[in-house]
């Protein structure tokens, strides 16, 4: 496979921009060799500029449902670009978007959009505080919320990856607020709820994807739910990365917990930059402009955007086997790996929720972050490598989760199934 174009872009990139990438994962510092650069996207293939094709198990981290290029969406899209980029003004499509994702969500009776998961999270926090008028938030070791100061401690996804799961650059002041507890352990919880009485918030992803994925248990979920009803602490589920891929609903297809809040991200913008939060209608009413709680951003609700999410939805909406054949591809994609593993004497832990995937080298289940650690990062490695130069790119740690799109199909999958059986063969 001749990747010169990208090893020449990759040179060119670190002089003018931070390790020669915007999102630090993408350096493919965890899994060796140069970042593939990307030209464009056709269904489930990315093609590089040096003109290799392969298998898409990334899906931009999750925002293509129906893979890159989708005709309706990119219609929608240009639709949009043709009346306006951006107005810093309301628009109907606002109210369209948000009202199919409240229809669909029990615990939504309001939404509003931001840009990105981080912000929704980050705002989402702020309102539980205002709302709660308490200071302290409980998070879990190895989930991931974005990139904001209070929640980069024992963070998921790229800080694992690059082994510092905290940040220069965060005030102590701040992250004293942040209280950390450990995945699918209640005891640890109650733990919190013991040392603090200013608890505005737990924070949880419901369906773990930052640490590679790890579902939280559905008895743990309810005893969270107990302890903040109890505390009068609100609970968020952050699916940034599990709304409309889990299920239609997220974990609330999977689960009868209903949390306070819920924060959304990439999903729900068919591919274009865009998150939100949503909760119940006395928690939503304490933001600005009706409450005293501020929130602002120029691009939010970007008619661009909700444009692409609208069309995105729409489509999901109209498709009811869409996620049966989800989990029917993701079941068949992880139990085919961990058989051909098994083959070679290796040991794989595989997990799946909807479209969503994950895979561990690791001798044992993995329930948390602890577990996760103890995975086999130099076997992932190995691993990620040679399925690239197979022609199928997952993603580029051990500790992210895979994505199905429509656009893969059951044929992709096995040959997918067989390339991994010559590379578990080569790598053991």
């Amino acid at each position: 496979m001749n990747t010169e174009k990208s090893k020449q872009a990759f040179l060119d990139a670190q002089k003018v921009i931070p390790g020669g990438v915007d999102s630090p994962v993408r350096a493919f510092k965890s899994v060796g060799g140069t970042p593939l650069f990307i030209q464009k996207g056709e269904g489930a293939y990315l093609v590089d500029i040096d003109g290799n094709r392969y298998v898409d198990f990334v899906q931009s981290w999750g925002p293509l449902i129906f893979g890159h290029c989708d005709s309706d969406i990119e219609a929608a899209v240009i639709k949009a670009v043709k009346q306006g980029l951006s107005f810093g003004a309301p628009t109907q499509v606002e109210t369209l978007l948000a009202r199919e994702i409240c229809d669909l969500f029990e615990a939504i009776d309001k939404i509003r959009f931001v840009s990105s998961g981080t912000e929704a999270v980050m705002s989402a926090i702020r309102l539980a505080r205002g709302f709660t008028c308490k200071n302290d938030i409980v998070k879990f070791e190895g989930c991931y919320h974005g990139h904001s100061d209070s929640l980069l401690v024992q963070a998921g996804s790229g800080a694992i990856t690059f082994g510092t799961p905290s940040s220069p650059g965060v005030p102590a002041d701040l992250t004293k607020h942040t209280l950390l507890a450990k995945f699918n352990n209640l005891e640890s919880v109650q733990k919190c709820f013991e040392n603090s009485n200013d608890i505005a918030c737990v924070i949880i992803e419901p369906i773990a994807g930052n640490m590679g994925l790890v579902p939280a248990d559905e008895t743990f979920l309810q005893g969270l739910r107990d302890l903040c009803d109890a505390h009068g602490a609100l609970l968020i589920f952050d699916e940034v990365m599990s709304g409309f891929r889990a299920s239609l609903k997220g974990s609330q297809g999977l689960v009868s917990v209903v949390p306070d809040m819920i924060t959304f991200g990439k999903v729900i913008g068919g591919g274009m930059p865009v998150g939100a939060f949503g909760g119940r209608l006395e928690i939503m009413n304490q933001l600005s402009p009706d409450g005293p709680v501020y929130q602002a951003g120029t691009l939010s609700g970007n008619p661009v955007a909700m444009n692409a999410g609208l069309a995105s939805l729409t489509k999901i909406k109209s498709q009811k086997e869409l996620y049966r054949d989800f989990a029917s591809k993701s079941a068949r994609l992880t139990q085919g790996l961990q058989q051909a593993a098994k083959k070679h004497g290796i040991s794989l832990h595989v997990d799946s929720r909807g479209s969503m995937f994950g895979f561990f080298f690791n001798e044992n289940p993995v329930r948390d972050f602890d577990d996760a650690r103890r995975s086999d990062t130099d076997m992932f490695a190995r691993f990620h490598r040679a399925m690239l130069e197979e022609g199928y790119y997952f993603a580029c740690s051990q500790f992210e989760t895979g994505f199905i799109s429509e656009a893969i199909t059951l044929e992709m999958i096995e040959e997918t199934i067989v390339a991994a059986d010559r590379v578990f063969g080569a790598i053991k």
